[in-house]
């Protein structure tokens, strides 16, 4: 049976600790990585919602690295937002930036009424590249 393992970003936030609850969790060669929101470092909200979305994929970047993966290891994306009508034009701008060439990960985009105090979240599955 394969382990499940935690795994955690060096400059981990303080939402992991306070919620209790692992950054990701590789299981094989899959690594399954929580919801990314715009923190900072002490786990307050960033206001600006741009910075807010950016600093989620940033997050996210540090989550992956962690367990020696990349954004183009990323097969499926679930985000989560509060106002996605609103939200939509700043999102696929960022998004577009991020992922800027085919081909793109599955994603599958949620409109919620809460999120903690965060309008984004991210959360994705990566497949972990070999160890050479």
């Amino acid at each position: 049976m394969t382990q499940r393992e935690a795994i955690f970003p060096a400059d981990r936030h303080a939402l992991y600790e306070k919620h209790g609850y692992s950054a990701a969790i590789r299981s094989g060669d899959l690594l399954f990585v929580s919801g990314q929101v715009g923190s900072r470092p002490d786990g307050t909200v960033e206001p600006d919602f741009e910075r807010q979305v950016r600093l989620a994929f940033e997050n996210l970047k540090a989550t992956l690295r962690a367990a020696g993966c990349m954004l183009d290891d990323i097969v499926d994306v679930t985000s989560f937002h509060t106002d996605p009508e609103n939200q939509f034009a700043t999102i696929i701008a960022v998004k577009q930036e991020i992922f800027s060439k085919p081909p793109y990960p599955n994603w599958t985009a949620l409109g919620v009424n809460w999120l903690a105090g965060f309008d984004f979240e991210i959360k994705v599955i990566a497949r972990i590249p070999a160890s050479e």
